[in-house]
């Protein structure tokens, strides 16, 4: 007798949980493969770049004489980290802090540190006073998005801009605060529109004055500034006991006083209405403006490295979110060199 196996007939119901089946199982296998290249990428994530500079972490102070500090920009582990390189060696390895910073500056072992912790509900944007061992002596909340951070040759003041609305000073509609802080006594001013201003010769009052980009003299009382108003940008000098500010000069931006304090690195706007700046420098007794060699648009405020040579970042080629620190003559001749892969905020010691 021959025996005949009943044959199955696949019901749809039978036909829709094979299907089912086989793509839970697909998903499941498709969510292994990303938690395994997730780890993967983590662990790479840990590594520079390949040629990319060597950052180690260690302990960089202030105190150390002939370094270079700044935000370290390479990727790897100690993104965003102040480090310190030899000022002989500035592509050299670097030395990392357990500090991150979105803007650095330090000077005679005083540090500004400006922080930038997105949160779950809102932004939190401080100041952090350091000391020269890189600790933190006191925290100021911060009104909005980091911008510039400037200490005084002696280290008593320190000065520090954010956005308290836009994004940089190309957007058409932006907003800034300029706070000042003696580091001696540990007074703030909150802002910096609380003090008087000599416009042209006369005291002006105005509701859309904003400054920026503070830089400081050598006597701790002078200072000077970016003062915005009617659409205008003007370099103003001013005094720290007087709480006075005076115009100097139009269409300056970011100034940055010369260790020898006698002139001033800007950037200036050459195309109304654009974003794009060139470096320059003003002779403070003349005010005669000297074109730098570099022809890319400079959107910092500049670091003199020493009375002939200024330093400043410029957006990475091919590095999204990354800039890269440059170097040029002050007086217009030679060409830029790269001074530093990965990194803005330069602060000599």
């Amino acid at each position: 007798m021959t025996v005949t196996t009943p044959r199955t007939t696949m019901t749809p119901l039978r036909r829709r949980l094979l299907v089912l089946l086989a793509a839970v199982l697909l998903l499941a296998g498709a969510g292994t493969a990303v938690v395994l290249h997730a780890a993967g990428r983590a662990d790479r994530a840990g590594q520079a770049q390949p040629g990319g500079p060597t950052v180690t972490a260690g302990r960089p102070t202030l105190g150390q004489k002939d370094r270079l500090m700044f935000v370290n920009a390479a990727a790897g582990p100690h993104r965003g980290a102040v480090a310190s390189v030899p000022a002989g060696d500035p592509q050299g390895r670097r030395t990392a802090a357990d500090l991150t910073c979105a803007r650095f500056y330090a000077a005679a072992g005083t540090g500004i540190c400006l922080q930038s912790n997105p949160g779950v509900l809102k932004q939190s944007n401080r100041a952090l006073l350091l000391d020269s061992e890189l600790r933190t002596v006191r925290t100021f909340a911060l009104a909005g998005t980091p911008s510039r951070a400037r200490v005084s040759p002696s280290g008593r003041f320190a000065a520090w801009t954010v956005f308290v609305s836009g994004e940089s000073y190309s957007s058409a509609f932006f907003s800034t605060r300029t706070s000042l802080l003696d580091t001696r006594t540990m007074k703030l001013t909150p802002s910096l529109e609380t003090f008087s201003v000599v416009k042209d010769g006369k005291p002006y009052h105005a509701s859309d004055v904003n400054f920026w980009g503070v830089t400081f003299a050598a006597d701790d009382d002078t200072f000077y500034a970016t003062l915005n108003t009617a659409g205008r940008t003007h370099l103003v000098r001013g005094s720290l006991s007087r709480r006075t500010v005076t115009t100097l000069a139009e269409n300056v931006e970011c100034p940055s006083l010369s260790p020898d304090g006698t002139r001033v690195a800007y950037k200036k706007r050459v195309l109304s209405g654009a974003s794009l700046w060139h470096e320059y420098v003003l002779d403070l007794r003349t005010l005669r403006q000297t074109p730098l060699a570099e022809r890319h648009s400079v959107d910092d405020q500049a670091t003199w490295l020493d009375d002939r040579t200024l330093a400043y970042a410029l957006p990475a080629n091919g590095r999204v979110g990354s800039s890269d620190l440059w170097s040029v003559p002050a007086d217009g001749t030679g060409t830029p060199r790269l001074l530093i892969a990965g990194a803005s905020s330069l602060a000599p010691l």
